[in-house]
């Protein structure tokens, strides 16, 4: 069968009670990145050479425009000295990633939250809803996604971000 039942999602997750504070979501990734490198006495560009990303991203990511994947958050930590945990929950970081596709004032039971997913991922193509549940369900990183597929991780970065507008859309006409 190719879906998980997504009952199991929700509740590895306890993703009703999260959507429900969302708005509170204790993540802010960014800001925490920024406070870590500034005490080391590091520089953006010095960080970005550590990891083998840009400038750019490491500016991008204390802005929250972009969050970086679990595989970087572990590399800082390593910089950093602390456990990644100590950044972000990994379980929150994938969390903050979905919320935005959903209503911050929604309200649903667990039942109706699992239909609303298997019904929208069960009109997917094959390959979202199985990177999807890659992504959400088993906690794999970008990097992993993208050697199970053979396929390129900007390719696997756009497949969940045409998701995640994808799911948004869904809920947004109605099917919450």
């Amino acid at each position: 069968m190719r879906f998980v039942p997504l009952h199991i999602i929700l509740e590895r997750y306890n993703f009703i009670e999260t959507l429900r504070k969302v708005g509170d979501l204790p993540v802010n990734i960014g800001k925490r990145i920024a406070e870590l490198r500034t005490a080391k006495g590091m520089s953006q560009q010095t960080l970005a050479n550590q990891l083998f990303v840009s400038r750019d991203l490491v500016s991008k990511w204390e802005n929250g425009v972009r969050h970086p994947d679990f595989e970087k958050i572990k590399e800082m930590a390593g910089i950093f000295e602390i456990s990644a945990d100590s950044i972000v929950n990994k379980e929150s970081l994938f969390l903050d990633e979905l919320s935005d596709c959903f209503p911050k004032s929604a309200l649903i039971s667990e039942d109706e939250m699992a239909g609303i997913l298997n019904d929208f991922l069960h009109r997917q193509s094959k390959i979202r809803s199985d990177v999807f549940i890659k992504r959400y369900y088993f906690q794999k990183s970008i990097a992993e996604i993208s050697s199970e597929y053979g396929i390129g991780e900007n390719h696997v970065r756009s497949i969940l971000s045409k998701a995640r507008r994808k799911l948004k859309t869904f809920v947004e006409e109605g099917h919450l």
